[in-house]
């Protein structure tokens, strides 16, 4: 049957209405969706049929409703724990997609409608992204990044044999300003919708190379340019202060972890206007997996105990400092659809309700450059669309149980 004689109308009865996050929301609102994009906002319950004939209604005059939140910041092909280095030679590249069509599933129905994907096998995560975008898969909208990093550094492989290293390398691996130009090219080349840097060493390389600056400063720049010239983001991981700080300089759009910040860092941050995504349920998840399992190699549990709880004293540094923040979560160091986790962690750090979830919808919008379609419920657009049977706004772990899901007006989750 046709579109025309089908045509795709949905009328939302709201009992709270989020429009814009970091707003009052309203109360007694009717969204009307059609062919997955909103059409109307308006006052009252307005009766289905006084908008179209053939409209289907979604009864949430009960629920908090608001837009489908963001993660600038998961990995959907893994989730940490002791079988990690043997699926590495066990799992075939095919086994490693179908385990991120599972993991994808589970983060949009635990209400994250987008995410952003950095670092993972690229070839894969590119066909999840477009699988997802052509409707064949039930996930959230995919922004897939491609890692650019020097030999040795935390984006390279690490930890086996020297043979499955050679195999394992990515592609993208650089040395130098030339070379990391050619690698960002290459990365974009082959489909990458932003670029990941590790200006820093990471917790989780099975190295003792610690967490300071790894990437030069020129390395750095020609990376972000190059990526900038090709219409690319950057998000850099980085933990130390000088990576932190060269990064910014460099101009990236983000920083994940941001562990060491100072005074240079946050004046860095407003000069920018880079945004900061904090990560603060991996820095949690990792102390605790350092700490109660023994799965964890020496240099791995020292740095994870050592970060960890710097990651929360500086977030609430930069918050406080007025630095943008960005949600996100790096699920698949901690388990996929317990995202909403991160919220808790950054109230219990001293972020107020409303600005969390701006964070996880608007900001996160402006930092894929998609504020024009994402992270409000305003006409024009796409009806990504969650409901909460109370207010996160009273209590923020209301985010962990969220009855109502629809992405792109189409609903995967109805309690």
């Amino acid at each position: 049957m046709s579109h025309s004689v089908m045509a795709d109308t949905k009328v939302i009865h709201a009992g709270e209405l989020l429009v814009v996050p970091g707003k009052a929301p309203l109360t007694k609102q009717t969204v009307v969706i059609k062919d997955g994009e909103i059409i109307a906002v308006k006052k009252g319950f307005v009766e289905v049929n006084k908008i179209s004939v053939d409209a289907t209604l979604i009864d949430l005059s009960d629920k908090f409703v608001m837009p489908g939140l963001m993660d600038m910041h998961v990995h959907l092909q893994m989730e940490l724990g002791p079988n990690n280095v043997s699926d590495t030679v066990k799992l075939s590249d095919a086994d490693v997609a179908m385990k991120s069509v599972h993991y994808a599933k589970t983060t949009l129905l635990s209400g994250f409608t987008t995410v952003r994907d950095l670092l993972s096998e690229p070839e894969q995560m590119y066909a999840l992204r477009d699988g997802v975008e052509k409707g064949w898969i039930e996930g959230p909208r995919i922004i897939a990044a491609a890692g650019v990093t020097i030999t040795g550094g935390h984006l390279d492989a690490d930890g086996m044999a020297p043979d499955i290293l050679a195999m394992k390398s990515p592609k993208t691996i650089c040395d130098g300003p030339y070379e990391c130009r050619k690698a960002t090219r290459e990365a974009i080349k082959y489909g990458a919708d932003a670029i990941k840097v590790a200006s820093t060493g990471g917790v989780l390389s099975d190295t003792d190379t610690g967490t300071g600056q790894q990437m030069t400063d020129l390395e750095l720049k020609e990376i972000v340019e190059t990526a900038h010239g090709l219409g690319r983001k950057v998000a850099s991981h980085a933990h130390a202060t000088a990576g932190i700080n060269a990064a910014l300089r460099a101009g990236v759009d983000s920083v994940e972890h941001g562990s060491y910040a100072d005074k240079e860092t946050i004046k860095l941050f407003k000069q920018t206007g880079a945004y900061l995504v904090p990560t603060l349920l991996a820095g949690a998840t990792v102390v605790e997996m350092a700490e109660t399992s023994d799965f964890m190699s020496t240099p791995i549990k020292a740095k994870a105990i050592r970060v960890g709880p710097d990651m929360l004293a500086n977030f609430e540094k930069s918050y406080k400092a007025g630095v943008k923040i960005a949600f996100g979560t790096d699920s698949g160091v901690s388990k996929h659809g317990i995202n909403a986790q991160e919220a808790v962690l950054m109230h219990q750090a001293g972020m107020p309700t409303s600005d969390i979830l701006k964070s996880a919808t608007v900001n996160a919008a402006d930092l894929i450059d998609m504020s024009d379609k994402l992270g409000t419920i305003e006409v024009g657009k796409y009806a990504d669309i969650i409901a909460i049977d109370t207010s996160p706004l009273d209590n923020i772990e209301a985010l962990l149980d969220i009855g109502f899901v629809m992405k792109d007006g189409v609903v995967y989750k109805q309690q």
